[in-house]
């Protein structure tokens, strides 16, 4: 048994040694509840990161979930539109895209931003999506809620009880659209990770990265054309979401998403007068100190172990960051759940003192384990 135990560790740290790591955050093995408390904290060098004119800032790689920079990322404030975000992902998990929606005339009278749409009218849930995203419709947004949570209340407590899984400590949702509301209200942060979950879904992704859209229009001769408000599209190279955001009480919000290099990152202002240029500066920023980094391949082999990762996984490390990681191989009992599912055990990867990440392992083909 002593000699077993020496060579798992000596096992370790070659994988030290020869990896540098290898990182995750939630696949497979995390909930997303996790995932978000894993990722709230930011490093120590994003502090002295890009500054904004924002009130509240934040800045996180999708992949991982890691807070590259945040700025009074906590304080409670009013995020209007950029609520959509999470009516878009409750109505995408829960609704079926093709789904013909009738507008009510609760609706079709929202005030706000429009889509114009008149009570009577069918659309499908997928073409409200995008009109939900592309020009902030809140008549979509209430159409949506009907549909897919049966009231607005319905809707609204999915909305809420999503925010709770993804451990979104400092948000509250009233309503679908994000006009003023008492009790309605998140955080820089927790907007941040309520983005990179979305992110994540194909569909989101889609709706959010499309310059115009078109849709049948029932009303007229001519269909629905919509494009979308986000400048950040056309003005920043790899641009691919994510929303605007505007009401007199909360003023100027957005969050955006690029990708260069395969790596993604969004970033979130609240009650910022600059945010165009914030923006850019936050992106530039979060590429340039947080490259994300492929540390270990799928299926590729732990030394020592009849055992594999069962998926790639890429961490942001700041300079000198991937020096500091430690690994720890964890067994699993061959009586666990997890085992049942082909699971043998688990790595887990610190770094300052803090987990920030688990992969699950699994038998080499051919191989065995105990």
């Amino acid at each position: 048994m002593n000699r077993n135990y020496r060579n798992r560790q000596r096992a370790a740290h070659r994988l030290i040694r020869i990896a540098a790591s290898f990182i995750l955050v939630t696949v497979l093995v995390w909930p997303a509840g996790a995932l978000a408390s894993a990722s709230k904290r930011p490093p120590e060098a994003a502090e002295r990161g890009p500054g904004t004119h924002a009130l509240a800032a934040a800045l996180i790689d999708v992949t991982s979930g890691r807070l590259l920079y945040s700025s009074n990322g906590d304080k409670q404030m009013r995020i209007a539109s950029l609520t959509k975000i999470m009516t878009a992902i409750v109505a995408i998990e829960n609704g079926r895209l093709d789904d013909m929606v009738t507008v009510s005339s609760r609706a079709a009278g929202k005030e706000g931003s429009s889509l114009y749409l008149k009570a009577g009218e069918k659309m499908k849930l997928s073409d409200l999506l995008y009109g939900l995203m592309l020009r902030s419709g809140n008549d979509a947004a209430t159409a949506i809620a009907e549909h897919v949570g049966g009231s607005i209340e319905g809707f609204v407590y999915l909305m809420n009880r999503k925010a709770e899984e993804l451990g979104l400590k400092q948000t509250n949702f009233a309503n679908p659209h994000g006009l003023d509301e008492e009790g309605h209200y998140s955080s820089a942060n927790d907007l941040a990770v309520l983005t990179a979950y979305a992110l994540r879904n194909k569909t989101f992704r889609t709706i959010v990265g499309t310059k115009v859209k078109t849709a049948p229009n029932p009303n007229d001769a001519w269909d629905y054309k919509w494009v979308n408000k986000n400048k950040m599209l056309t003005m920043y190279e790899g641009a691919d979401g994510v929303k605007t955001g505007y009401t007199r009480q909360a003023l100027r919000c957005l969050v955006s998403s690029a990708t260069r290099g395969g790596q993604q990152l969004a970033a979130v202002t609240l009650n910022d007068r600059s945010d165009w240029a914030d923006h850019r500066r936050m992106l530039d920023f979060g590429f340039a100190k947080y490259p994300l980094q492929l540390v270990v391949s799928k299926n590729e082999p732990v030394a020592g172990y009849p055992l594999a990762p069962v998926a790639d996984f890429r961490y942001p490390f700041a300079a000198g960051e991937r020096d500091k990681l430690r690994i720890r191989i964890e067994p699993l009992p061959s009586t666990s759940i997890d085992y049942r599912f082909g699971y043998r055990g688990r790595i887990v990867f610190r770094m300052d003192g803090r987990t920030i990440g688990t992969v699950g392992l699994s038998e080499l083909p051919g191989g065995g384990s105990n």
